[in-house]
């Protein structure tokens, strides 16, 4: 916890307390899981097959680092939410993936890079750090073209348990998580200091 802004889990016992002493939420976050066991390979084949016409979806490379580089500061902005969903811009050291940080993007006809998404792995485990498209190119499923890869990916490679989430604004990334077969199993609240209940009464 910090002065001006608490993270929580929505069922947390800390939480009816600081709302009563006037916090306020002012951003909700959610958590999912995937199985690997239950992973719906067809299913995300079927999402790189329904893109492949419009564009080319591959791992990342460090020959990539200034397509990445531009595309995460064209969208800096665009990501919803609070402290709990906040983007941290790339430097170019992090634009590089490794084997333990991968990164999957989409293509279009250009050559422009118009999808990515970043999956941190360590052992059986995965959690997607970030996936954001493009503004121009939303709603053609591009972002669950490049995790669906990410999946695939990661599944050959021997990751078992998959994590993901993201702001509850973010309504498209709760459809495509949920499409590919995540389960939202934790529900997060971010609150910040309001005035107090006997202040707000005075008011008006």
């Amino acid at each position: 916890m910090s002065a001006d802004v608490v993270v929580l889990r929505a069922d947390d016992d800390r939480r009816a307390p600081l709302e009563r002493a006037g916090w306020v939420v002012s951003a909700r976050s959610w958590g999912a899981q995937l199985d690997g066991a239950r992973a719906d390979r067809a299913e995300l084949r079927r999402r790189l097959d329904a893109v492949a016409d419009s564009v080319l979806v591959r791992e990342l490379t460090r020959a990539d680092v200034d397509l990445v580089l531009a595309l995460d500061a064209a969208t800096a902005d665009d990501y919803p939410g609070d402290v709990a969903t906040r983007h941290e811009p790339l430097t170019p050291e992090r634009a590089v993936p490794t084997p333990s940080r991968r990164a999957f993007g989409a293509f279009d006809g250009d050559g422009s890079l118009v999808a990515m998404t970043w999956i941190d792995t360590h052992d059986e485990r995965a959690e997607t750090d970030f996936t954001v498209v493009a503004a121009p190119h939303r709603r053609n499923g591009y972002g669950s073209a490049v995790k669906a890869a990410s999946l695939l990916a990661l599944l050959d490679a021997g990751v078992r348990r998959f994590r993901t989430g993201g702001s509850s604004e973010n309504a498209a990334s709760i459809a495509a998580s949920r499409a590919l077969g995540y389960a939202i199993d934790e529900a997060w609240v971010t609150l910040r200091p309001g005035r107090p209940p006997s202040d707000q009464a005075s008011t008006g």
